[in-house]
């Protein structure tokens, strides 16, 4: 195995080994599955996502609202 030398690599170096080390892993990705958790936490986050979405509000009708508030 071929050890990169981190500790004399600067952050930029860093991350672009880590981009491309992603790369390589990303050509073969159904050779490693998502763990089951993955989907769970997607699962999750969409239900929050959904349930929220009624607290978005349009960006005009926003500043409508918040301009009627300290007039």
């Amino acid at each position: 195995m071929n050890a990169l030398p981190l500790d004399k690599m600067s952050r930029a170096e860093k991350v672009e080994a880590l981009e491309a080390l992603w790369q390589d892993l990303s050509r073969e990705e159904d050779q490693m599955p998502s763990p089951a958790w993955h989907g769970d936490e997607l699962a999750a986050t969409q239900e929050r996502v959904n349930s929220s979405a009624e607290a978005f509000v349009d960006w005009e009708a926003a500043k409508k609202e918040l301009r009627k508030r300290f007039e």
